[in-house]
């Protein structure tokens, strides 16, 4: 696999600081029954790094010293860690707002067929990927099958009522080097063929910008066409999703513990912005994150291309 920081460290990017710290979004490890060709994770089966139940007791001494509200568990497939539902059933004790950011085909294969019911009676809200509603386009990006097995997971989440009194939403990734098209105009024509031709219902659609890192950005460096797309995201720069960046009220968080300001810096491996070197989340239970700097790179554009782009879809 091609690296790609050395092609993003030297950056124009503007500085940024961090707000009130609100949400953890953890990596529970990168194991996943998927290798997607946009993951920007890198994730995939044979993949062996999973957190531990050492470390994740320590998160949630983070999470009550810090009063976090919102827990963001990340992959990989995060079901896959063995400590999955230990984590969800720990956060909800405590309020916090769980939310899991699912593949959907987890939930048909052989051993997390109780999942959906888990999720659902825990209200853990459901971020679910589905980078397109055609089947060749989803099949073609993460492999055969993948579209059937989504579909038949999203009628099981309706059916246990997601979409209308639990919180599902869907998520697109573009086919290849170009930006997302408009969220609500899109939203819209998932809406519509997902109910029309499978009778599923959702309650927002998120577009998410491809990043330049780790398996998407090597195969654009092999195809020879990792400077286009970069001048493509720093000529579609908008300033004004600088104040709605995720990273203003994120952290992210490695499987091994360690803190970083937002997922795709835990990619390229940079440390978050306050610490100057990897700094573990037991080391941070009674720091104040807010108006720490914010680690920046050339990858940073992804996020105000355009409508902008989040864990949360566009920022404008």
């Amino acid at each position: 696999m091609h690296p790609t920081l050395d092609r993003l460290a030297n950056t124009d990017f503007p500085p940024i600081k961090r707000n009130a710290l609100t949400t953890l979004q953890v990596n529970l490890g990168y194991l996943c029954n998927l290798s997607c060709l946009h993951c920007h994770v890198n994730a995939g089966p044979t993949r062996t790094e999973l957190m531990d139940k050492a470390t994740i007791d320590q998160l949630f001494e983070f999470i009550d010293q810090q009063g976090i509200d919102t827990l963001d568990l990340t992959g990989g497939a995060p079901e896959m860690n063995p400590h999955f539902e230990y984590v969800v059933t720990q956060a909800t004790k405590r309020g916090v707002t769980v939310i899991d950011r699912c593949n959907l085909t987890i939930l048909e294969e052989p051993g997390y067929e109780h999942m959906a019911d888990f999720l659902a009676k825990n209200k853990v809200q459901i971020v679910a990927s589905l980078p397109c509603y055609s089947s060749d386009n989803v099949d073609a990006q993460r492999g055969n099958g993948v579209f059937d097995k989504s579909i038949t997971a999203l009628q099981k989440l309706n059916a246990l009522g997601y979409g209308t009194t639990l919180d599902l939403s869907l998520v697109y990734n573009p086919q290849g080097a170009q930006l997302p098209p408009s969220q609500d105009a899109l939203e819209l024509e998932y809406k519509r063929h997902l109910s029309e031709h499978f009778g599923i219902v959702f309650n927002r659609l998120l577009t998410i910008t491809n990043m330049p890192i780790k398996r998407f950005g090597s195969t654009l460096i092999s195809k020879g066409s990792f400077d286009e797309y970069m001048d493509l995201l720093k000529a579609s720069y908008q300033s004004i999703n600088l104040d709605n960046l995720m990273c203003k009220n994120i952290l992210s968080v490695d499987w091994q513990g360690y803190v970083y300001d937002c997922d795709f810096n835990q990619m390229l491996d940079l440390p978050a912005g306050f610490a100057g070197s990897k700094k573990h989340i037991s080391d941070c239970l009674k720091l104040d994150f807010n108006q720490q700097p914010i680690t920046i790179a050339d990858h940073c554009y992804g996020c105000t291309a355009g409508s902008g782009s989040s864990c949360g879809g566009s920022l404008t």
